[in-house]
This record gives structure tokens, sequence and C-alpha cells, in this order.
């Protein structure tokens, strides 16, 4: 991480503040012998009362932009079925260790997640769902064991330096219909302002993602790019997001954030994409399983054939609708099933190390889908084995990292 730069960004935020520049947020905290020193030279350090200096920030926010962010990112690494399962037979009471393990991992191990930034990944996406943990009756309260869980899986990767993108996923309240705006936006509302207020003084290096996937389940429009009213319901409920961060207390008004598209989707739904001009912390999320027949489908095809053409056309489309015009993107999710045949693990990596190329000529990280699976019949997108930290599929981890260079 370039931390030059961001030091330069706080001492130059923190100048300002002396001289009374236009921001509220506080001054980062000197030794005695400085606050001597520019007492004497007429400079008052001291705060008017008690109440400033109990806001001072732990973690000041360095006055960067999201081009600024997504320029230090390398490739990201989700922790994919484990705080976002959800089982609607379990109740709200039920310890955080069993919604974690309910889809088959094992519980989070700050081990873990040094393995993974060890290897290289530099961004750790937390996929969370909150819809099983809100006390509805106590006007959407997150109940405190899981937020506590939630916070303490973010601090094994804000720890280790990277950067942190936590969300909300698999939320069955916010599908886009005309009808269910308001009360979807009130939930979102409530939710984050809550979200927001536990990680107030978290720096830079924590990212918010307003929602993952947001789309009409159960319909012919749910994953070919959605509609003209999922695509509007989507923008106003990014709006939503974004004010209630902005308006926030702590570095959230400078925090930097990920909206998505209808469903996040990477062709139709990612053109009506509504991004704010006047703000320059916004990343632009898309996930991309291309070509899907070959990384997504599990009756496809296991041999990719060197077939490039969806990957070009994804990237050619994110730079005309985005990179051109300045605003940074994030492919927040991607990455190539384990399908059975003796030369799936080579076309994997193969792939892995043009799709992660081409995206970086472009400036674009992206987050490999880990969902810790590796059996069975469903989609396979394990690369760590989270109980012996083992990598499994060497040459796509290798694929990955050829592709930044």
């Amino acid at each position: 991480m370039k931390r030059a730069g961001r030091y330069l960004a706080i001492i130059t935020l923190f100048a300002m503040l002396l001289c009374g520049c236009g921001t509220d947020m506080p001054a980062p905290s000197v030794s005695v012998d400085e606050t001597d020193t520019q007492i004497q030279k007429g400079q008052t350090m001291a705060s008017e009362n008690e109440e400033d200096t109990d806001m001072e920030q732990k973690h000041p926010m360095a006055d960067i932009t999201a081009a600024d962010v997504v320029s230090e990112m390398k490739i990201g690494w989700s922790l994919g079925n484990t705080l976002d399962s959800t089982n609607t037979s379990f109740i709200k009471t039920m310890q955080p260790s069993a919604w974690e393990t309910c889809w088959g991992n094992p519980v989070t191990t700050k081990e873990l997640i040094k393995t993974v930034t060890d290897r290289g990944f530099n961004v750790i996406r937390i996929p969370v769902s909150w819809g099983d943990h809100l006390l509805v009756s106590e006007d959407y309260k997150i109940v405190d064991s899981w937020m506590d869980r939630v916070q303490e899986v973010v601090d094994y990767a804000y720890e280790e330096d990277v950067y942190v993108i936590l969300n909300i996923h698999h939320e069955e309240w916010h599908m886009p219909y005309y009808d269910n705006q308001e009360q979807a936006a009130e939930i979102l509302e409530k939710v984050w302002t809550q979200i927001a207020e536990r990680f107030k003084d978290y720096d830079e290096r924590l990212i918010f993602e307003g929602m993952n996937e947001p789309r009409k389940k159960g319909t012919p429009v749910e994953w070919n790019g959605g509609d003209k009213e999922g695509w509007e319901v989507v923008n106003y409920l990014n709006g939503v997001f974004i004010d209630t961060i902005r308006n926030s207390d702590g570095n959230n008004p400078y925090r930097i954030l990920m909206i998505p598209g209808y469903a996040a989707n990477c062709w139709e739904g990612i053109k009506h994409l509504e991004v704010p001009a006047d703000d320059n912390k916004l990343i632009v999320s898309v996930h991309a399983y291309e070509p899907y027949n070959f990384a997504l489908n599990i009756k496809g095809t296991s041999e990719w054939n060197k077939d490039t053409w969806n990957i070009d056309a994804i990237m050619k489309s994110l730079d005309k609708l985005f990179i051109s015009k300045g605003i940074p993107v994030v492919i927040g999710e991607f990455g190539a099933m384990h399908k059975d045949s003796e030369t799936n693990l080579e076309e994997r990596g193969a792939w892995a190390e043009y799709y992660v190329r081409s995206a970086k000529k472009l400036g674009i990280p992206c987050c490999w889908w880990d969902n810790g699976a590796f059996e069975g019949d469903g989609e396979l997108f394990g690369l760590i084995d989270r109980k012996t930290y083992e990598w499994k599929y060497e040459a796509v981890v290798e694929g990955l990292f050829k592709g930044l260079e």
C-alpha cells in the first residue's frame, strides 16, 4: 500500500484544520512536547470543550479519492458463503457461529485471513447478510452479537493493513419494485446507519458496498439486465445509501463507497447505473463471471479454449461507461468454477491470467468469489481450504498473480 501518499494527505488535512479551513474532521492527536511548542508560538491546540477530545479519531481518514484508493488495490478475495449465510429456520437469538457455519464453512479465523493476505491479496471482501439479524419490533435494530462478530472478522483483515469491503448480501427486502421502494429505503437507511456508527472511526481502508446484486428474484428479468422499474429503484436506493453514509458521523462523510447497477450486471444492467458526478469517493461495483458457459454454468464447458470475446467486450464497455470518464470500477465478484476434467485446472489458470491482465490494463481490480466449495454438484469456487489453509488450486492462484505482472 502506498503509505507515503496517505500520510501526506493526512498532514495536509491537519494543516488545514490548524488554519481553520472548512472541514469538521477532528484533528489528530499530538505529543505533549509538540503541543507546548505550538502554544508558545501562539497556536491554540486545546479544544473548546471535552467533547471535541472525545471525538478524536483513532484512525484519521486520508483525504483521497476513490480513484486513488482503487489505484492501490491489486487483487481481492471474497469470504463467500460465510457471514452472508441465511437460514430462516434459525431464530434471531442463535449464536453467530451457527449462522456463520450453516452453509458448510468453518468459523472464520484470523489465521485464515492472514494466510490470504500473506499470499498477496490486498483486498478482502466480506459479504454479510443482515436480514435474519434485524429486530423488526425494535426499529430494525441489528442484533448486538451479530454486529460484534462482523466487526471481529472485519478487524482480522483491517489489522493486516489491506483494503476491506463490507456489504449487505443475500437480502430479500430490497427487491427493486416501485411499490417496495420506500419500505426498502427505510430498512436500508436504518441498517446502514447502524453499520456506519459501528465503523465510523475506521479509515479509508474500510469501504462500504451498498447492495449486492439487487434484482427482481424469480422473474424473467432477474439476470438478463433488468427493466426500467428495476433500474430506477436501484438508482434510488443507491442514493439513499450514499446520503445515509454521508450524513453519519466520524470518517463516514469521507468514506469510499461502492454502488452496483441492477444485479451488478455486467452487460445491460450496468448501462443504466447513475453515478453522482459531485462525489469523487464512489466506486462502481460490477460482477462478471465470463464467459458464462466456462466460468459459471455448471452444465457448461470445462474448457476455456482462449475464448476471450466476452472478457474483451466487458472491459471495452466498462472503459466507455466509466473508466474513460474518470469513474473507478471494481469487479467485486469473478471466478471460474472447478469442473471435473483433466485439463480444467490448466484452463482455469490461463483464464485467470488473461482476465486479471485485461482488467489491470484499465486499472480495474478484481475480487475472486471464494465460497469454500470444492466438492458436490454446486458452484465450486473454492481456492483455499479453510480448515488446513492449503491453496487447493495452485495453478489458478498463480494465474491470478501472473495477470498482475
